[in-house]
């Protein structure tokens, strides 16, 4: 077990943990331009992510193909980090329709520590198996372990227990070389450099994490047809605004009238995705749900099934 003075040494190396003395002064400086600096100090996060676009996007391709097969998308991290993981997984049900348990976001001491602290789940690689343990964790899921430091023992022993079941893993951190990088097929360290409060990777770190796993979400569900061109076509309408949405929506990929759009979506049960069909490919709604299942919910690829069907007929019927 490492000594405090050791423990200490190892973060005084870490860049996301560096003393920046030209911020020494902070605490003298006005509002405003305490705000700016912030907000320089934010503008550098997007430059760092640049150079890791071709390993994000390396990862997301694998991700997506994992989750054709059926396989599920699972966060992992402890504090700001496992917050975020948790987040961006329960957004994914109300804005691509992604079935119960496909998204999921593990916290290192469950859910209360949403909210509160949970002093030492962080360093538990015990707690990181029994979590995965309990999701029967299979070889097409991935697991994307999420750590500021890129160190931390929950983070880091569930990225290497996933990888031994043969479970696509990703390591996304904020300091190069990092263990949890070490750990994972797919390594994503984003390096952002000291915070300006010395260490509290919520800032900047955690900015990135945020970027970071908007990528990995947003792009494998354009992957794996959850969007038609830039509109949600499959998100859930379950309440007013979103029903509102789904309604624009179907308005914007078809073109059609509100009358037609209303009777598009009554038909298909609020289905944007199969009211765009019905509309665009002038298909009944049992012929679109149908389509669209055939094409593992493809709307481009369903799109070109009813009109190519369309043009054999018409074709056939020339003499």
């Amino acid at each position: 077990m490492s000594s405090s003075s050791d423990l200490l040494g190892q973060l005084s190396a870490l860049p996301t943990e560096s003393f920046r003395a030209d911020l020494a002064g902070i605490d003298e400086m006005s509002t405003l331009d305490i705000a700016r600096l912030m907000n320089r100090e934010d503008s550098l996060v997007p430059a760092a992510i640049t150079s890791q676009l071709p390993a994000i996007s390396a990862a997301i391709d694998d991700i997506s193909r994992r989750m054709e097969r059926g396989g599920r998308l699972i966060y992992l991290g402890a504090g700001t980090a496992g917050r975020l993981g948790v987040l961006d997984a329960s957004e994914c049900p109300p804005t691509f329709n992604t079935a119960p348990g496909q998204v999921v976001g593990l916290i290192a001491g469950g859910v209360g520590a949403l909210v509160d602290s949970v002093e030492g789940a962080e360093d538990s690689r015990e707690l990181a198996v029994r979590d995965l343990r309990g999701l029967s964790l299979r070889g097409d899921d991935t697991v994307v372990g999420v750590s500021a430091s890129g160190r931390t023992p929950y983070a880091v022993g569930g990225v290497e227990y996933a990888r031994s079941l043969g479970a696509l893993t990703v390591g996304l951190a904020c300091n190069p070389g990092s263990a949890l990088g070490d750990a994972a097929d797919h390594r994503i360290e984003v390096v952002v450099g000291g915070e300006l409060l010395t260490g509290s990777t919520r800032l900047k770190a955690g900015t990135a994490q945020k970027l970071v796993l908007n990528m990995i979400s947003t792009i494998t569900m354009i992957r794996l047809g959850k969007t038609y061109g830039n509109l949600m076509v499959d998100v859930r309408a379950s309440n007013e605004k979103l029903r509102a949405r789904s309604r624009r929506i179907v308005a914007l990929a078809t073109g059609a009238e509100e009358a037609a759009v209303e009777v598009a979506l009554t038909a298909t049960g609020g289905e944007v995705k199969n009211a765009v069909l019905v509309l665009l490919g002038g298909v009944d709604a049992v012929t679109a749900g149908r389509v669209l299942e055939e094409c593992g919910g493809h709307l481009r690829r369903a799109l070109d099934v009813v009109r190519g069907a369309r043009s054999t007929r018409s074709t056939g019927d020339n003499p």
